[in-house]
């Protein structure tokens, strides 16, 4: 794990004084716990620790740079994104139960267009519900839906935790990558490999690495990769235990799980041996989790093969697994930018674009419209849309797992492009 944190810019110092206070708890859980705990419990506290991790304080995550935002969503760059998924949420929604689930809602944007398209669609939820711990993103998220679809925002329900029981969709965009990790490091001959688990330690009162022996779930899970040591990466339990205790409480519909990641024999190729591990900051990438600790995001690629064995294990099927371009690409995303450019242009409705042809006229027309040269809005729409399914940018970064029960295949967002056999 090499420790990069340069050109960031310089935290605020209420910032810093909050990070200094989450330094001094991460400290006396270490001195408590003997001087070491491993990497998985320090990434959960510097993200979730009360009033003070990441995603428990009150500085703006979510957004482009204007916003003052450390990285931007799918959710955030187009309510297109949010309108072609509520074409796969209906298609779920009409085989299980109208209840939509959405785990991690960030800034509430996507409900906030996922809402109205499930209505305009004909499945609009009996309940939509958001399970979110932070305080400040539940406000965020009221306020976001207040705003952009305040006919809806008094249907949405916050959780503090998950039903026992539960049919229909559940939602989780950018949740996985953001689970507390273990990282570990394998040396030694590959016949017989030593495995040592990275944790965090404490030196002349700083945060420094420091390794153990890997013991337990964590030495069975590493054995069980194919790598080949020298090597360095990550393992995400957390990940795996979430989804099978979801899988568990799942009575029919599916989850829709969308990350960056990859299939395990990809995750784990010799060329990235040092792991997946990253920090963002201000739209800047860095690799040293122990800057500031809460200032910045801490994530890892999602090993989408254990996501599929965990699910699956647990009684769901895999329903489908594919990039984020093909999904929104089947489920129309370019139907809807067409439709949403045709109706700026008309003045018509989203979604409903007059039936004209070259030439044709409609009814108290004397010749068609004119075509009119794009306006900003259109080509922010389209700049986005190309974001969300270039491969070069999130579309083939980002992928989409769907696991269920009862819900008849092939889905909607699936129907061409599925990698399920690469799983």
């Amino acid at each position: 794990m090499k420790l990069q944190h340069t050109e960031l810019p310089e935290p605020s110092a209420d910032a810093r004084a909050a990070s200094e206070a989450l330094c001094a708890i991460i400290g006396a859980e270490i001195t408590a716990r003997g001087g070491w705990i491993s990497f998985a419990r320090y990434m959960e506290l510097a993200l979730y620790a009360p009033g003070l991790g990441y995603y428990a304080g009150g500085s703006t995550k979510f957004g482009g740079h204007d916003a003052g935002g450390d990285f931007i969503t799918a959710p955030e760059l187009s309510p297109l994104f949010g309108q072609a998924l509520a074409r796969q949420v209906a298609e779920i929604l009409g085989a299980s139960q109208p209840w939509v689930i959405e785990v991690g809602a960030g800034s509430g944007r996507l409900a906030a267009a996922l809402l109205p398209a499930l209505a305009a669609l004909g499945c609009a939820p009996a309940r939509y519900q958001i399970l979110e711990l932070s305080g400040e993103l539940r406000a965020r998220q009221q306020a976001t839906l207040a705003k952009l679809a305040p006919q809806f925002a008094g249907r949405v329900e916050w959780l503090d935790e998950l039903p026992q029981r539960f049919s229909g969709c559940l939602i989780g965009n950018e949740v996985l990558d953001a689970m507390p990790t273990h990282t570990l490091r394998w040396d030694g001959d590959s016949s017989a490999p030593r495995i040592f688990e990275k944790g965090v330690g404490l030196e002349n009162g700083r945060l420094v690495l420091s390794e153990r022996a890997a013991t337990g779930a964590l030495l069975a899970a590493a054995k069980a990769l194919p790598v080949a040591p020298p090597y360095a990466s990550e393992i995400n339990l957390a990940a795996r235990a979430w989804v099978a205790e979801l899988a568990r409480r799942l009575d029919a519909g599916a989850m829709l799980l969308i990350d960056y990641g990859l299939p395990r024999h990809e995750l784990y190729l010799s060329g990235r041996d040092g792991g997946t591990l990253r920090c963002h900051y201000r739209h800047r990438v860095h690799d040293d989790p122990f800057w500031f600790p809460g200032l910045s995001d801490i994530t890892s690629h999602v090993d989408f093969t254990a996501v599929a064995e965990a699910g699956f294990d647990a009684g769901l099927e895999v329903l489908g697994y594919t990039s984020q371009a093909s999904f929104l690409i089947n489920c129309g995303i370019g139907e809807l930018l067409l439709d949403r450019q045709t109706a700026a242009a008309t003045n018509a409705q989203p979604g409903k674009p007059p039936k004209l042809g070259d030439g044709e006229t409609a009814p108290g027309m004397t010749q068609a419209p004119p075509r009119e040269a794009p306006t900003s809005a259109d080509l922010r729409a389209r700049g986005a849309v190309n974001v969300l399914i270039s491969p070069g940018e999130m579309g083939e970064l980002f992928k989409v797992i769907a696991l269920g029960r009862g819900v008849p295949s092939p889905l909607l967002g699936f129907a061409r492009g599925d990698r399920v056999h690469a799983l």
